[in-house]
């Protein structure tokens, strides 16, 4: 299929090659169905020794989910849950099977990458990074929550920081992405073709591909060359970002003067406040559960959000008319009780 390229060499190199480069190689169920196929069926060749994960395109590796398709679905069908069911049972699935893979994965997260594609690149066995990354979990922008396991990594991330970028979809550059576990390697954009072609040229077959591949990244990988925020920034975050409220976390910030507290909370306020509450408890509940268990909550979640006004709202304010002006049911945190945010935790 055209949106999603896959090829292999003699030498034991496969590459996956997302292929819609003017939506930044948005997501669809039947790229992601291929390439969960795809994945398996390589699995099992002993041809296959190693693969490489990117994106077609100047923009990025992956802006996420392809969303709009989801909204035009519901506009055209009022019973569209079905479809989004299956699309997130196959993305969700696609995301735990590169986690749990037994060959190496090498995924190039240069440019954009963001949401779904978040998901289907963390679980890779060797993440590169780049001085154009941009990195992000923006579900929140859009009146929906953080999935494809993100309460899993997320919660991997020093202190609370896995809380600050769930709940305001903050965009991290390559030093951050590295300070909180979502990346291995920073290699310079202008490296990577020499590299690629280095591990296609390379003959994977009867030789130790960890050390060798390893060896390989290292000799390319360099420390980024901007600083990164989020290790400076940890203790205020942590302070305001360990309460088990919204409220608290609101309040917390309000008695802080500090530029960085002023924005925090203003952002926060511009969210949509079922995402909020739903999104915070999301994360307190996935802090000791496996891939698996997270991901299995998403898709739980995933089908009510797609009942729920508010979500549409979002993605409508945001990707279809782009006013960024949702008009949310519930408007405020007030009126998001704890019986609504525990609903989206019932099975249905």
């Amino acid at each position: 299929m055209d949106n999603v390229l896959f090829s292999m060499n003699e030498n034991g190199v496969a590459t996956i090659t997302l292929n819609q480069p003017k939506s930044i190689n948005a997501l669809t169920h039947d790229m992601l169905a291929a390439i969960r196929e795809k994945l398996l069926a390589w699995e099992q060749d002993d041809m296959i020794c190693i693969i490489i994960l990117k994106g077609a395109g100047p923009k990025g590796f992956c802006a996420g989910g392809d969303i709009k398709a989801l909204y035009q679905a519901r506009e055209q069908h009022p019973d569209a849950l079905q479809a989004a069911k299956q699309f997130f049972t196959v993305e969700y699935q696609t995301d735990k099977l590169v986690a749990q893979y037994s060959k190496p994965i090498i995924a190039c997260l240069d440019g954009i990458v963001m949401g779904g594609g978040v998901g289907l690149s963390y679980g890779a066995s060797h993440r590169i990074v780049t001085e154009r990354t941009k990195w992000a979990m923006p579900e929140m922008n859009i009146g929906f929550f953080p999935d494809v396991g993100a309460a899993y990594f997320l919660n991997k991330a020093p202190g609370y920081i896995g809380r600050y970028l769930a709940l305001t979809a903050t965009i991290l550059g390559a030093a951050d992405v590295l300070y909180i576990k979502g990346a291995d390697h920073f290699i310079p954009s202008d490296r990577l073709p020499e590299l690629f072609s280095q591990i296609e040229a390379t003959n994977w077959h009867h030789r130790n591909k960890e050390d060798a591949l390893q060896g390989l990244l290292q000799s390319k990988a360099i420390y980024p060359e901007t600083d990164g925020e989020l290790a400076i920034l940890q203790p205020t975050i942590d302070k305001h970002f360990s309460y088990y409220t919204i409220e608290e976390i609101v309040e917390s910030l309000a008695a802080d003067p500090s530029e960085f507290a002023v924005k925090t909370r203003a952002t926060l306020l511009s969210k949509s406040p079922v995402s909020l509450k739903v999104t915070l408890e999301q994360l307190i509940r996935g802090e000791e559960k496996t891939l698996e268990a997270c991901l299995q909550t998403d898709l739980l979640l995933a089908r009510n959000f797609m009942r729920h006004n508010d979500f549409f709202e979002g993605v409508r304010s945001v990707l279809i008319d782009k006013d960024q002006n949702p008009q949310y049911e519930y408007k405020q945190l007030a009126s998001v009780s704890k019986e609504l945010v525990n609903e989206f935790f019932e099975k249905s």
